[in-house]
């Protein structure tokens, strides 16, 4: 089933990095034909007090994207070498983004988009079937115990509160080699009637306060985005 764009519009950059295990990712290729990866490994970067998001120094050219209503892709050059794939989440004016750090089959974001021909044409693309590019949900549920999360990776440069959130997602490589088969599009569950897919549980919100962003003197609960 596609996930429609109001999944990706709420303030919920964590819950839906999170929520993004276990769905998959679909590319549709020039030729025609498509192919569908279950995504293992997710990012959350959440705003602009986000000191390991693009966001953290405003709205710039290249950060444009992520201002906009969450539902379309951020791709971007690293280090002159890799195109990294990100889906932009959150409501207009709140700049957040989720990067796909790896699918079933690709490990590590560089080869995610190196596997699926994907570039920074798709950059402010919908992530919709017409762009090429979207994410299903085919009734795929990881176990809670089958996904870790840790601090995000090669952000030391945020300092020690932001570069120890646990907003990184990944799947027990052991569960992939022995879960049961994907259904099909058909056969996937549906969700509740209001959305396409089923909302993210809110215990994994980035609302909730931790220790660290106490210490700091910030709350994440209702973060400000400036400008308003």
């Amino acid at each position: 089933m596609f996930v429609e764009a109001e999944v990706w519009q709420g303030k919920k950059t964590v819950a839906l990095a999170r929520w993004l295990i276990g769905r998959h990712l679909v590319r549709r290729f020039p030729d025609g034909h498509s192919e569908a990866r279950l995504i293992t490994e997710t990012e959350a970067y959440h705003g602009e007090t986000d000191l390991a998001c693009h966001a953290r120094a405003g709205r710039t050219a290249r950060t444009d994207v992520m201002y906009g209503p969450g539902g379309v892709w951020y791709v971007y050059l690293c280090y002159g070498i890799h195109e990294l794939l990100n889906l932009v989440v959150g409501p207009p004016d709140w700049p957040a983004a989720i990067l796909i750090r790896g699918v079933e089959g690709a490990s590590g974001p560089g080869r995610v988009t190196r596997q699926l021909t994907i570039d920074r044409t798709l950059n402010r693309q919908p992530a919709t079937p017409d762009a090429g590019l979207w994410i299903e949900d085919r009734g795929v549920r990881v176990p809670a115990a089958r996904v870790t999360a840790t601090p995000r990776i090669g952000v030391d440069y945020a300092g020690p509160v932001w570069a120890s959130k646990p907003w990184r997602f990944i799947v027990d490589p052991r569960w992939l080699a022995s879960r049961p088969p994907v259904l099909s599009p058909a056969a996937a569950t549906p969700g509740p009637p209001s959305l396409a897919a089923p909302r993210p549980p809110a215990s994994a919100e980035p609302s909730t306060l931790d220790r660290s962003d106490r210490k700091a003197g910030r709350t994440s609960r209702r973060p400000r985005p400036r400008g308003d």
